[in-house]
């Protein structure tokens, strides 16, 4: 039956079928060849998935986002960091990395960020002469930042599959997210620095600084909040999404008043979109790993890698390798349901804590985002910046290095991140 599912996923991708679709394709398929799985049994599979109160946290984290750098505040957040930074060698790559940190506690979502921003940031940085692929690849790079730093829509999809703590790793994914931050920034100050790139030369003016960063603080305060909320116990992960919805909603509306009819139903139907997808790619990645689970696939892995790998960092080192892999051409939310059932019992053979696991699967896969040949987010500002996919891709260099280099720390030494 694996081998079966396996093909079946295989053709259905190579044919360029969504993934979800495809997920659903060799799922049929297995259950329809075999006379020890009932159809009716694989569908209560599905939707007992997403019977869920964790998932409503992902449709209001979704809309908070929307809410939030939809309207004047992307442009205000923006304009306090290039007003910061932006004289720098590298500045203004920068401030796109910046900018996708401090999103990152808003959205919680890698291709909303790079759509976001990278509308906003790419054209400037083009107008100030950077090299339009260097900008699509620093975007690309800097937005899965978003789904280290919480709230983080695949770190709640991991803790749904796995039992695991959302708060425990919401608070876990912050400094790996501050890592490649830092390290993103001081790659684009050396290339910055290398290259000679154009830099914003107009001197600083403190008293417009102020005002922009006092226009701004609401943004800013946001994240602190998620993360004391979830942190001292307040509220749980699901009732601070629908606080952070309504905090986002009674900003826009009563402070930057930009919140009317025709952008509410923009920003819901663009959550609900969003959150249709990611609920599909759910209920089928369901039942490709109920029928993995039934025909013992995680249990004949373990067993492999037991006779076959003599250490712990072996181990730790072959998933890091499936892991890279299966993010080159599987969408990031349907690798991590489809992994995790595979990867906990090899987890917890060899003494691995499930949330290093989680923070671990989730900074490895966040790099097939902006690898090809299926990188969500590489495609994304490559199209904005209007340049070829192979122009950005030898330009992320550095950006690889630098994210191997936190997914080493992440993956070896878990004091770093476990407390």
């Amino acid at each position: 039956m694996t081998s079966l599912i396996l093909l079946v996923f295989g053709v259905a991708a190579v044919a360029a079928v969504p993934i979800a679709h495809a997920l659903l394709m060799a799922a049929m398929a297995a259950a329809a060849t075999s006379d020890r799985v009932p159809l009716d049994l694989l569908v209560q599979q599905m939707v007992a998935q997403v019977q869920s109160f964790p998932l409503i946290a992902i449709p209001f984290f979704m809309l908070t986002g929307a809410l939030m750098m939809g309207g004047k505040l992307g442009e205000s957040l923006i304009g306090v960091l290039s007003s910061l930074i932006g004289r720098f060698h590298g500045g203004p790559a920068q401030v796109g990395v910046l900018s996708s940190t401090l999103f990152g506690g808003v959205s919680g979502s890698a291709v909303a960020d790079a759509s976001a921003i990278g509308s906003l940031l790419i054209p400037w940085q083009k107008r100030l002469g950077y090299p339009p692929a260097f900008s699509a690849a620093t975007l690309a790079a800097a937005a899965t930042i978003d789904i280290l730093i919480p709230p983080s829509i695949p770190m709640i999809l991991f803790a749904l599959s796995s039992n695991t703590s959302v708060a425990s790793l919401f608070v876990a994914g912050l400094l790996p997210g501050f890592l490649l931050c830092g390290g993103f920034m001081f790659a684009c100050w050396w290339v910055g620095r290398r290259r000679n790139f154009p830099r914003d030369t107009t001197p600083l003016d403190w008293t417009r600084f102020r005002r922009q960063l006092a226009y701004a603080s609401p943004a800013l305060l946001l994240p602190v909040l998620i993360i004391a909320f979830l942190r001292f116990g307040i509220a749980t992960p699901t009732e601070v999404a629908v606080l952070s919805t309504l905090y986002a909603g009674l900003v826009s509306a009563l402070i930057y008043r930009d919140l009317g009819l025709k952008r509410l139903h923009h920003a819901v139907v663009e959550a609900g979109l969003a959150t249709g997808v990611v609920l599909l790619v759910i209920m089928a990645s369901a039942a490709i790993g109920w029928l993995l689970t039934f025909d013992r696939m995680p249990d004949g892995v373990v067993g492999w890698a037991q006779a076959h790998l003599e250490s712990g960092w072996s181990v730790i080192l072959m998933m890091n390798l499936l892991m890279l892999v299966c993010g080159m051409f599987i969408d990031l939310p349907a690798a991590v349901l489809l992994l995790t059932p595979v990867f906990v019992p090899l987890a917890n053979a060899i003494g691995m804590d499930l949330v290093q696991l989680g923070i671990m699967m989730t900074v490895n896969l966040a790099v097939g985002l902006y690898t090809p040949p299926v990188g969500t987010t590489l495609f994304i500002t490559s199209a904005v910046a209007k340049v070829k996919v192979g122009e950005t891709v030898r330009e992320l260099g550095p950006f690889y290095l630098v994210a191997f280099g936190v997914l080493f720390l992440v993956s070896y030494f878990p004091s770093l991140i476990l407390h």
